[in-house]
């Protein structure tokens, strides 16, 4: 029989507590009770803290005042950072301040506080339905019907039509600068023939760390070079980090947890026309020349209303209301291959940063950075096919960066991690290159063996299919390949996880370079065994080469990454065109575009209904956390420590609780707890780990589940990292353990949060010399019974059942590898 659904109340319970959290503002959820706002704040925000600061701040000084007796001037001891100097705070007519001045306010409107809408409501309702809920137009007036026909409404709803909610929201007079459009034809198009297409900071004492665009030397460079004009003395310098294709934008100056926070630190700049033709002159040359005159005048074009305020400085408002005096700078460039080879003017196959060899990229001691001096005397000097054969230059164009200051866009190139490393080299070249040696080695099983390894197939990759395969790789194909590409691989990895991190110092610098060395020492393999047998000499292979320098100019690659503008991608582009109609659907995508710049990024509070009392208890017995999809487990059960043991099959749970790891002659001596525990299906961990997970403040949260029964299936008992000793690095200063049980109990007044555990050791004091992965195995007592991160099975010789359960897989293998490459925390922990 079904259970009975609770009492339903039929009364409208309005929203009186809404979520304050000082850390994570963006969070502004409400509820109807108080005890619904203490559930979410222990669930989810209890342990937040704010981002931690790596490095104490050291002040900027001025070239050339960096003696003297003062205590800024003193050398710092220890890690710290030294910041640009800041703006000097203007008036809006741009003259500097006097000391302790106000800012200045730009002239108000004296329109009502709502307009151009009817009321608040009208606002919050428009900013749901459009913002929130992308409700399409037919849906929208289907609504107001519904809503005119409601007694009491008088047949009159909030908005006639999505017309009329439209043009209210186009009214809004704050937002984005409009959308305009240019065209462009080819100079001979006159007449009625030829083809259609012509006619539409610093870290430990000595030691450098890089990290945000501003830490690298690129920036310090350009500032540099601008304070050689006394009028640009006092601007900020606002670098333009760009991403092709749509063209995104954001500026350098914003912190990459910023970014990685997915709000609006990226914003959408234009969609560049891209030239179709018929068939037959898709490899037309003049159309070809066509295309990248199109695409460099394009980009000329929508950056030249920035090119005054590149020499001289113009008067913006800044975030803390302050208006100061701005100079502003194309900065690094991210995206594929293709487009970086479109971009620097160069023949596809060759090296958009330097002038190696297309025949052997790797191998060129000639190879040198390539700028628009060094292609400009070739233009001069050879003709078109010595250029195109001999240097890779495609003539009759250079780059639209030789239009603006201080600009060379062969040095502005910056890092992709995820179309150069993880789609690039990964995907398409390292597993196919490991498939091919499958094939040619296990010709008749190579179907089973490739099920094997993986049994997903996909069919089209997407880049989280990419890194899911990453984390699992290794592990996979050992036994299946020679020791020596599983040595390539591992080097491969350790290389892609060292330049995810958000900051990196000399000594990353130097073990990237040492994995650059191996990986490349190693593909030799690939060579040996046929399957690159002409030697390996591709563009993305070689671009790893150019990592350290570009770390050093433009900071971590993880803030640069074109995987950041993917969510960007969805919000601004995807979703918008899934609301068109399909028909002249460009505009409609820049209309809803336009009309998302006026409306809210975070959810209003009501000011007359903030719960004032913003003080937390914590109350020990809500410790579960929110899954991702947002359903909740039912997590506290209150039982007594016995049948707790019983329960989960450990009957010596209340010995172990009355001496949890201490050696004492007798157990009976211990205390024993009277009162009732309670016991947990999930608690939070909350830690500082800065990647594309992570919110602006780069902390993080993971769920570690310990069910009997997770959604009504099998169970879930989830494997962590213990702390043994801080002291000791890597791994040998952690265990590693699988969660039974999370309980709690009280003790003469004194509350003990406890987990059950099932301890794995070591196998061996070293990490795999092949995967470089550390091992460990189940923990024995003298019994043979368990004692009571992410694990993977060293497989045997034989294929996987293909029924056994992921949640069998801690039962059914007798030893593990401790997976580091499981995410770029645990990179970082078990080395």
């Amino acid at each position: 029989m079904a259970t009975p659904r609770a009492t339903i109340p039929l009364k409208y319970q309005p929203q009186r507590y809404y979520c304050t959290d000082t850390v994570n503002s963006d969070c502004q959820k409400g509820f109807i009770s108080a005890a619904g706002l203490n559930h979410h704040y222990n669930a989810l925000h209890k342990h937040h803290t704010t981002r931690p600061s790596h490095h104490h701040q050291h002040p900027w000084q001025p070239t050339g005042q960096h003696e003297g007796s003062g205590d800024d001037n003193i050398e710092p001891q220890g890690a710290y950072y030294v910041k640009h100097p800041p703006g000097t705070p203007v008036d809006l007519n741009g003259d500097d301040l006097p000391e302790g001045a106000s800012s200045p306010k730009p002239n108000t409107s004296s329109k009502r506080a709502w307009h151009p809408f009817e009321s608040r409501a009208h606002f919050e309702l428009a900013d749901f339905i459009f913002h929130q809920n992308e409700m399409p137009g037919a849906q929208i007036d289907e609504l107001m019907h519904i809503w005119a026909s409601m007694p009491g409404q008088a047949g009159t709803p909030p908005y006639a039509n999505h017309e009329h909610l439209y043009s209210t929201i186009d009214a809004i007079s704050e937002g984005d600068a409009p959308w305009t459009s240019f065209s462009m034809e080819s100079v001979e198009a006159g007449g009625s023939g030829g083809p259609s297409w012509k006619h539409s900071v610093f870290g430990e004492k000595g030691q450098c760390v890089w990290s945000d665009l501003m830490t690298g030397n690129w920036a310090w460079n350009q500032c540099n070079e601008l304070s050689k004009d006394p009028d640009n003395h006092g601007a900020i310098f606002v670098p333009i980090i760009w991403v092709y294709y749509p063209l995104y934008i954001s500026a350098g100056n914003v912190h990459n947890g910023m970014r990685h926070a997915h709000g609006e630190a990226v914003s959408l700049l234009g969609f560049l026309s891209i030239p179709k033709t018929d068939k037959e002159f898709e490899a037309d040359p003049e159309f070809c020349t066509f295309q990248r005159h199109l695409f460099h005048t394009s980009l000329e074009t929508i950056f030249h209303a920035m090119h005054p305020a590149m020499t001289k400085p113009q008067s913006v408002k800044c975030a803390d209301g302050h208006y100061c005096r701005a100079i502003y700078g194309l900065g690094p460039y991210n995206a594929d291959y293709p487009e970086q080879a479109l971009l620097a003017c160069i023949v596809q196959g060759w090296c958009p940063k330097c002038t190696a060899h297309q025949t052997h990229l790797d191998h060129d001691p000639n190879a040198i950075l390539c700028n628009h001096e060094y292609t400009q005397l070739l233009m001069d000097s050879f003709a078109s096919h010595v250029l195109w054969q001999k240097y890779g230059i495609v003539d009759d164009i250079l780059p639209f960066t030789t239009s603006f200051p201080c600009e060379n866009i062969h040095e502005l190139i910056a890092p992709d991690i995820l179309h150069q490393i993880i789609k690039g080299i990964f995907k398409d070249h390292l597993v196919s290159w490991a498939e091919t040696y499958l094939k040619k080695h296990y010709k008749n099983d190579f179907a089973a063996v490739l099920a094997d390894i993986d049994c997903h197939g996909f069919k089209q990759w997407t880049g989280n299919d990419s890194k899911a395969l990453m984390k699992v790789y290794l592990p996979a194909i050992a036994g299946y390949v020679p020791n020596e590409m599983l040595q390539a691989l591992s080097a491969f990895m350790d290389f892609c996880y060292i330049v995810h991190q958000s900051s990196l110092g000399e000594a990353d610098l130097e073990a990237l370079d040492k994995a650059l060395q191996c990986f490349e020492t190693h593909c030799s393999i690939f060579e040996a065994e046929g399957i690159h047998s002409d030697g390996i000499s591709i563009p993305q292979m070689h671009a790893l080469q150019h990592y350290h320098e570009a770390i050093e100019l433009f900071g971590a690659p993880n803030g640069l990454s074109t995987s950041i503008v993917e969510s960007k991608h969805i919000h601004a582009v995807k979703r918008p065109y899934q609301q068109s109609n399909k028909n002249e659907e460009m505009a409609q995508v820049l209309l809803v575009n336009h009309l998302f710049s006026g409306l809210l990024d975070k959810p209003l509070i009501p000011q007359d209904n903030v719960h004032e009392d913003t003080s937390f208890q914590d109350d020990p017995y809500l410790q579960e956390a929110e899954d991702d999809d947002s359903e909740r487990v039912d997590a506290v059960v209150q039982l007594h420590i016995n049948h707790m043991g019983q329960d989960i099959g450990h009957p010596e749970l209340p010995d172990l609780q009355r001496n949890p790891g201490v050696d004492v002659p007798d157990i009976c001596k211990c205390p024993k707890a009277i009162d009732p525990g309670y016991s947990f299906s999930s608690a939070v961990a909350t830690f500082y780990a800065p990647s594309d997970l992570s919110g602006a403040n780069g902390m993080h949260c993971q769920c570690i589940h310990a069910s009997p029964s997770w959604r009504n299936g099998a169970p879930c008992y989830d494997c962590v990292f213990v702390e043994k000793d801080p002291t000791l690095p890597g791994f040998q200063g952690l265990y590693v353990a699988q969660v039974l049980l999370f309980f709690s109990f009280h003790y003469q007044n004194v509350h003990y949060p406890c987990a059950l555990v099932q301890w794995f050791t070591p196998i061996g004091n070293e990490p795999c010399n092949n995967t470089g992965m550390w091992k460990v195995e189940h923990e024995y007592d003298e019994y043979g019974d368990h004692l009571v991160t992410h694990l993977i099975g060293i497989y045997g010789d034989e294929y996987i059942p293909p029924d056994l359960h992921y949640s069998d897989s801690l039962a059914a293998f007798g030893s593990f590898y401790v997976n580091k490459y499981s995410d770029y925390h645990a990179f970082g922990l078990a080395f």
